[in-house]
């Protein structure tokens, strides 16, 4: 049976992949690699953590003793460890450089030690920048699109994505790249979007839009992503070496759209909508064209987003203990998202 390397399966969508592997293969073995930042977590593994065939190492991506460490062995790797947070990489863009860049480059090398049989690198639909075509009319964009990322995060994880197709190019290693849209669902650390509008909506507090709230995104349950991510990870050698497949559920929507749905799903007055200056950056419009997933491999998402709102919002709603955890580390930057400042010192 498979040995899975998932690093980074601490994280919000890292997890939910360790939770759908271990329930789709129950025979095989995930081994999780995380250094447990702030948005590494080993609640969200609790659900697993008993299962006599997964195993958890605390270690850094950048670290070629623990990479090795936690890669002998191992079949395939998927590599979900990243900074993620376009705000945070804002404020301090050397720590995405050196995770997601040199972390890569880190985990590649060893998997070309080790003989991986597949290497998925998760990157992102951030490295195209705004969706539009090379003219400039805005559409979705496709694996072909120049990539034109607008914050450090996104240019970070262009790099890695261009690092590792290179290691595919250069050295042979079976490197797989995917552009997933924005994910949603249970375990999201609660600076993203959704998981801060739905808290704050819980206690009354204002959900800050940027700007005008009108751009817009693509957005995806993370179950259907990490079933895309199965498929990819069991696919023919000859479909998926070498490619990029872009991920996501075609449902796009506005900063509004999705405040206004909380609001309406917690029954809360849009008196709590409240516009804040704009990100420095910001993409008007992330959207990605999954023809080619969906051509090749027959793939389609299974959950709408009004239902898959509706259920992360129970999840949150049901979760407090889960929450209350996080909120006690006492994240400045989390605090500050969740107007909590004035209460956390």
């Amino acid at each position: 049976m498979q040995r899975i390397l998932v690093t980074g399966g601490a994280g919000f969508i890292g997890s939910n992949f360790v939770h759908y592997l271990l329930e789709q293969h129950p025979g095989y073995t995930v081994i999780v690699l995380d250094k447990l930042t702030y948005a590494g977590n080993l609640d969200n593994l609790q659900p697993v953590a008993a299962n006599p065939h997964f195993h958890f190492i605390q270690g850094d991506i950048c670290d070629a003793a623990a990479v090795d460490k936690a890669m002998r062995g191992c079949d395939m790797v998927v590599n979900f460890a990243a900074e993620t947070h376009v705000d945070r990489s804002i404020v301090e863009p050397g720590s995405f450089v050196m995770t997601d860049v040199y972390g890569t480059y880190t985990l590649l090398e060893a998997a070309r030690r080790h003989g991986v049989a597949r290497f998925i690198q998760i990157s992102t639909d951030e490295v195209y920048g705004n969706a539009r075509s090379p003219e400039g009319i805005s559409r979705p964009s496709l694996e072909t699109d120049a990539l034109m990322p607008l914050s450090p995060y996104a240019a970070s994880k262009a790099g890695a994505d261009r690092l590792a197709f290179s290691y595919w190019a250069t050295y042979g290693l079976p490197v797989v790249i995917t552009r997933c849209s924005n994910n949603y669902g249970p375990y999201q650390y609660p600076e993203k979007q959704l998981p801060l509008f739905i808290l704050n909506a819980l206690e009354g507090r204002p959900l800050p839009i940027y700007g005008d709230g009108t751009n817009t995104r693509d957005w995806i349950h993370v179950r259907d992503h990490c079933a895309a991510l199965d498929l990819l990870l069991h696919a023919p050698a000859e479909l998926v070496h070498g490619e990029i497949y872009n991920i996501g559920s075609g449902e796009e929507r506005s900063i509004l759209d999705n405040a206004r749905a909380v609001l309406q799903i917690l029954n809360r007055s849009e008196e709590l909508l409240t516009f804040v200056p704009d990100r420095l950056g910001h993409v008007r419009r992330h959207a990605v064209d999954t023809t080619k997933l969906r051509t090749t491999f027959g793939w389609a998402p299974t959950i709408d987003f009004a239902t898959g709102l509706r259920q992360t919002v129970t999840w949150y709603t049901t979760h407090r203990d889960w929450l209350a955890r996080i909120i006690a580390r006492r994240d400045s930057f989390l605090h500050n998202a969740l107007h909590l400042a004035a209460t956390s010192s």
